[in-house]
C-alpha cells in the first residue's frame, strides 16, 4: 500500500494527497482500522456537480440537523468529523468526473478539505484523492519514503 503505512503510522504530515493505488477499498480500510483509523470512503464517478458532490458528502460525513447543503458550510461540517484514536481517512475514488465538469467546485472542495486537516483541535485528517483526475490539478503525491 505505497504510502499508506508511513501515512496511518504517523510518518507522513496528514494533507490531501493524489495516491495511485489500486488497492481495494475493503483492504485500506483494514489497514487504516488496524491504525486506528476511520475511513470515509467517497465514490463520486458518476458526479459532475457541486449538489451532486454534496450529496454524497453529507451522506458520508453525515452532519448535524440542519446544516446548509452548500460549499461554504463544507468546511463547517468537516470540522465536526473526529476520529477514534489514530484520524479521519477519506478515500475519495472518482474525483477526476468534478475536478473536469465543474472546477470551481472541486477547488472550493479541496480548500474545505485543506481547512480540516489544518484544523488540529479535530484529530488527525488526511484526504486520499485516487485515480486519475484532469492536468493541472496540482497535489502532492502520497509516496512511500525513500528507502534508508
Amino acid at each position: 500500500m505505497s504510502g499508506l503505512a508511513p501515512l496511518l503510522a504517523g510518518r507522513t504530515a496528514p494533507g490531501v494527497y493524489h495516491w495511485t493505488s489500486v488497492e481495494r477499498a475493503a483492504d485500506v480500510s483494514h489497514a487504516a482500522g488496524l491504525a486506528g483509523w476511520v475511513v470515509v470512503p467517497l465514490d463520486t464517478w458518476r458526479i459532475e456537480d457541486e449538489t451532486g458532490f454534496l450529496d454524497v458528502c453529507w451522506q458520508a460525513f453525515a452532519p448535524p440537523a440542519g446544516s446548509g447543503r452548500r460549499l461554504d458550510s463544507l468546511g463547517e461540517c468537516l470540522r465536526e468529523v473526529r476520529g477514534t484514536g489514530g484520524g479521519v481517512l477519506v478515500l475519495w475514488d472518482g474525483w477526476g468526473p468534478l475536478a473536469r465538469a465543474d472546477r470551481p467546485a472541486f477547488d472550493a472542495v479541496i480548500a474545505a478539505f485543506t481547512e480540516r486537516v489544518r484544523y488540529v483541535d479535530g484529530g488527525r485528517f488526511a484526504v486520499l484523492l485516487r485515480g486519475p483526475g484532469p492536468d493541472g490539478v496540482l497535489l502532492p503525491e502520497l509516496k512511500p519514503p525513500p528507502a534508508g
